[in-house]
């Protein structure tokens, strides 16, 4: 399912949501530019590898922040900022610039370390905004289980298009991610770990359900 737009229209300008986007591209773009060997040690250096988050290495915690902005390819990046602008500007209206910017690091934070939970022994490293996009779906589908996603998808060779309620679309991608994250765990005792941060995905959506009112701004005294 490929999402194309929502039916909930933002009432203020999403700064932040544009900002996060051209940052990740700027960065995305930097990358490419990078020689091979270059390319590989700035993604082992900014990118996060489970098996360095130790008391031994503190500094490595950091890249819990740094890994959410590199990506590996055009179509991991553009997809994932695709999504991010589609359902970014609703929930940056719903709590604001400075709370929305909090809140999408967060998620980011917390993506990473449920995935580190998972692989603490990988010295694969993960990058990537989707966990921190995930928090931000969550966020979503709490704020607006009723909004409507115009949704594609294939159908053979015919596409099909159909608005799904925002809760259902919502909840079949967590469900799948949570499957696929199952379906992984054989993986995931080994040190070279590779493919998809199910895990992380799964993360930051549980975050995001779990702290999303939290950064909701509050309007005439109530949660609305």
């Amino acid at each position: 399912m490929i999402p194309l737009r929502d039916t909930v229209r933002s009432r203020s300008t999403p700064f932040v949501n544009y900002t996060l986007i051209a940052v990740n591209l700027v960065i995305f773009v930097y990358e490419v530019t990078l020689p091979g060997e270059w390319f590989r040690r700035f993604v082992l250096g900014y990118g996060l590898v489970p098996a360095q988050l130790t008391l031994q290495h503190p500094l490595a915690y950091l890249t819990l922040v740094s890994s959410a902005f590199l990506h590996g390819s055009w179509l991991h990046v553009l997809s994932n900022m695709w999504v991010l602008f589609i359902f970014g500007d609703n929930v940056e209206d719903r709590m604001g610039h400075g709370r929305y910017l909090a809140f999408y690091l967060l998620s980011g934070v917390a993506a990473g370390l449920v995935q580190a939970g998972f692989a603490a022994h990988s010295s694969v490293p993960t990058i990537g905004a989707s966990g921190a996009i995930a928090g931000v779906l969550a966020a979503y589908l709490l704020f607006y289980p009723s909004g409507r996603v115009l949704t594609l998808i294939p159908l053979f060779i015919f596409p099909w298009l159909m608005e799904i309620p925002a809760f259902v679309f919502l909840g079949i991608w967590f469900l799948l991610q949570l499957w696929s994250g199952v379906m992984a765990l054989g993986q995931l005792g080994s040190t070279q770990v590779s493919g998809i941060a199910w895990w992380a995905h799964v993360g930051g959506f549980a975050f995001g359900l779990l702290a999303a009112w939290a950064f909701a701004r509050r309007r005439q005294g109530l949660l609305v």
